[in-house]
């Protein structure tokens, strides 16, 4: 069964001079999630937002949970200091972990939910040995690094085979494990992504760049044809 809609603005496209108001509209206006990139500069070729950021925006964010994404190499080092910065939910790339069962039982340890990400040319295998360890599978419709890029066509067939490997997990154990997109998600394509498997939205440049952020994350959540949360 499909889990209820998420929407998470990712803030890599908000104002950074103005990052915790941006944050309190952009949840007074029905966002679900937080979606908090954090780039190293190494892993990817970018430089964001560290865990005092974090910390600094948690109070603005009310009920939303903190969805961080660690495009970080090495990883490890830095959960501790998300999770104690209000982090709900810790994702990481397999690439960038050297244990990957150890890395997601840090996360646990740390009273986070955890998450595995899959670049567009990472294939789905790790999944086979950790499915039990995750609480979400976040697939890249771009290539990580910078905000603003065109949805890859090819996330939707990978889209279904995560879904249906989501779905034979949950079939056997009874345990939901969420689908999350992240980049070049926008009105016009989310309900083909939502078709695919997703019921979890990060949508950065199409929120904070829309005249009504409340409208266009009320226009996703209907076009994306899901329960809402």
């Amino acid at each position: 069964m499909r889990q209820p809609t998420v929407i998470a603005p990712s803030i890599l496209s908000a104002n950074f001079a103005r990052l915790g108001d941006d944050v309190a509209r952009v949840v007074s206006g029905g966002a679900d999630w937080i979606h908090f990139d954090v780039m190293d500069n190494h892993y990817v070729p970018n430089l964001t937002f560290g865990p005092m950021v974090c910390e600094a925006l948690r109070p603005f964010a009310g009920a939303a949970m903190m969805d961080v994404h660690l495009m970080v190499e090495p990883v490890d080092a830095l959960v501790p200091s998300f999770a104690k910065a209000g982090a709900g939910l810790i994702s990481f790339h397999p690439e960038a972990s050297r244990h990957v069962d150890r890395t997601l039982a840090l996360i646990r340890e740390q009273g986070c939910q955890t998450g595995l990400v899959f670049n567009p040319a990472t294939p789905l295998h790790w999944l086979d040995s950790v499915m039990d360890k995750l609480d979400l599978v976040m697939l890249m419709s771009v290539n990580p690094g910078f905000g603003g890029q065109t949805f890859i066509a090819s996330t939707l067939p990978k889209l279904r085979e995560a879904r249906k490997r989501i779905d034979a997990y949950m079939r056997e154990t009874g345990r939901a494990v969420r689908l999350e997109v992240d980049g070049g998600v926008k009105t016009d394509n989310i309900a083909a992504i939502a078709a695919a498997g997703a019921d979890t939205f990060v949508a950065g440049s199409a929120i904070f760049g829309s005249p009504d952020w409340g409208s266009t994350i009320a226009s996703l959540r209907a076009a994306a044809g899901l329960r809402p949360s």
